[in-house]
């Protein structure tokens, strides 16, 4: 489907909402709306006005407070695909500490059913469908019913919340699980070449099986039998790309004026992305222009707590063309 026979671009942004509990170096801060679909979604409506941005959710009703969606719920989003339980909320405690972050799993919302995405979603399919669990909410078969309902659509996959494991205690760990990464390889088969994947270098580097070598790790996206987009977001090295047949696009990070918080920095970087490949010729040297957009977006959201370093496209532009990226990113070169 091409966005450009359309007056809007439509993105369906699918995952749980979380209410983080965030302590910085021992700080206690008070509960914040967090979850991919919130920075996505938020980092995207001040990119651009020129997009239909529309949320699937489930919300536990227990542990919610509802003013939390008061940003979301004034910037024209849709939220019509949110179901509510009388449940608990998944809910993150987010450790940080000298550069490293502790995260633990208090409590979770019910899984994602097919079944609970109102009509009107299913009778307007997207342009972009874009999976971003927390917690492994979202299923192979949800994905493989969104398949068959969209199939002309793209699929974005945010790694993160496919191959967590989370232990008995709810620390939440990266550690190669057998039955884990099959089923996110049997989500990527699935897919084909309507995916793009995006991971972050420790995610990525346990579905190739634990590579070190940056350049092993991407191309290790060649095994699979399809023609989608490979993303691995590296932070201050930037980022990385591939595609089978293509060569490999090494994006710089660019300088940001203060780093405050860096939660949320790949949903940025993934939203934008994926709005500006759609709105581009799908060419290896437009979706390059597309990840250096993403990267100087991603370089505002870490200015500023929370989703309020998102930045219009304007501002993202001056700081493009600026070029002033961070030296430990040219290790990529």
């Amino acid at each position: 489907m091409s966005s450009q026979n359309k007056n809007h671009t439509s993105i369906f942004f699918a995952g749980h909402f979380a209410v983080d509990n965030i302590i910085r170096f021992k700080r206690i801060n008070k509960p914040s709306l967090g979850g991919s679909v919130s920075y996505c979604s938020l980092a995207l409506r001040t990119y651009t006005r020129d997009a239909k941005i529309s949320i699937i959710s489930h919300i536990g009703k227990l542990n919610f407070n509802n003013s939390l969606l008061d940003k979301i719920k004034n910037k024209n989003i849709n939220l019509r695909g949110i179901k509510y339980s009388k449940v608990k909320n998944t809910n993150f405690v987010l450790d940080y500490f000298d550069h490293t972050r502790t995260l633990t799993l208090k409590s979770r919302s019910p899984n994602l059913d097919f079944n609970d995405i109102p009509l009107d979603f299913l009778k307007n399919p997207p342009d972009v469908f874009v999976l971003v669990p927390l917690c492994n909410e979202i299923s192979y078969e949800y994905v493989s019913q969104i398949l068959k309902k969209f199939p002309d659509a793209y699929i974005g996959i945010d790694l993160q919340g496919f191959i967590r494991k989370i232990d008995e205690d709810g620390k939440v760990k990266y550690v190669y699980d057998t039955e884990i990464i099959a089923n996110m390889r049997k989500i990527i088969d699935l897919i084909g070449d309507r995916l793009i994947l995006k991971g972050s270098e420790e995610e990525m580097k346990l579905i190739a099986g634990e590579c070190d070598d940056f350049d092993e790790v991407i191309t290790h996206c060649y095994e699979y039998n399809n023609n989608g987009i490979y993303i691995m977001t590296l932070g201050e090295k930037g980022s990385m790309l591939t595609k089978r047949g293509e060569n490999i696009l090494k994006i710089p990070a660019f300088k940001a004026k203060r780093v405050v918080d860096e939660t949320g920095a790949g949903d940025v970087y993934f939203s934008i992305f994926l709005y500006e490949f759609i709105h581009l010729d799908k060419s290896w040297k437009s979706i390059e222009k597309s990840a250096y957009l993403a990267s100087a977006a991603a370089s505002f959201l870490v200015e500023k707590k929370g989703p309020a370093g998102c930045e219009t496209k304007k501002a993202i532009l001056k700081r493009l063309k600026k070029k002033k990226y961070i030296s430990n990113s040219q290790k990529l070169e």
